[in-house]
């Protein structure tokens, strides 16, 4: 799937942080709105939200630590500022799912301090094959998260496309991102890695794993 020349979707995303929930007249507390699309703290499913924010903040800090694991390889090479310009925009992403952790009070994974060693080792392993082996990483990985932001997606859509309606608009801009990334892997020849097959099969049951555990711990 390719979404190369593809404009991404603008993030409209206003949030409203540390600001106290007013009273009301009856003494209750006012719903605070998150941001603009009418998502508030007390009208979305809360469980769903939660799972969709952890399990992204998750995700989007992996990549993060396996694009540092990379540059630490590769950064002075011909292909540091491909993953550089790559690793920049997971930056971006992470800050927003940052963000969001805390606008709707949402507890990280327990398994971030893990995630942290095994995405930088990970990312420095697969580019100590060359460039192809980083390559065929980053395909193996974007892949397997744009399949996961469209699940997250259809989820939405289904549950109420109005409301969230500028969560969407984030999820489909990063996804279109995350598919770029992968196109450029491919670009610079990923599929030339050694044992390509296997080692993307190995990497996104690895992915699989993460988001399954991510989402619940």
């Amino acid at each position: 799937m390719s979404c190369a020349g593809a404009a991404a979707a603008p993030s409209l995303w206003r949030l409203r942080l540390g600001a106290r929930r007013p009273l009301s007249a009856c003494g209750g507390r006012v719903a605070t709105r998150a941001h603009s699309s009418g998502m508030t703290l007390d009208n979305v499913n809360r469980a769903a939200v939660d799972r969709i924010i952890r399990v992204d903040h998750a995700g989007e800090y992996g990549a993060n630590r396996i694009y540092a694991g990379q540059m630490a390889v590769l950064g002075r090479t011909s292909v540091g500022p491909v993953i550089q310009k790559m690793w920049d925009q997971e930056k971006d992403h992470l800050k927003k799912f940052n963000e969001l952790m805390v606008a709707f009070r949402v507890r990280p994974t327990v398994l971030m301090p893990f995630w942290n060693v095994v995405g930088f080792a990970l990312g420095a392993g697969t580019a100590l094959l060359g460039k192809e082996g980083a390559m065929a990483c980053t395909v193996a990985v974007e892949e397997s998260i744009a399949h996961h932001y469209n699940n997250q997606i259809r989820t939405l859509m289904e549950e109420d496309p109005e409301k969230y309606q500028e969560l969407l608009q984030v999820i489909k801009k990063f996804r279109d991102e995350e598919l770029e990334h992968h196109d450029l892997g491919l670009e610079h020849d990923a599929k030339s890695a050694p044992a390509y097959v296997v080692l993307k099969s190995v990497i996104q049951a690895g992915c699989s794993a993460a988001i399954y555990l991510s989402e619940r711990l």
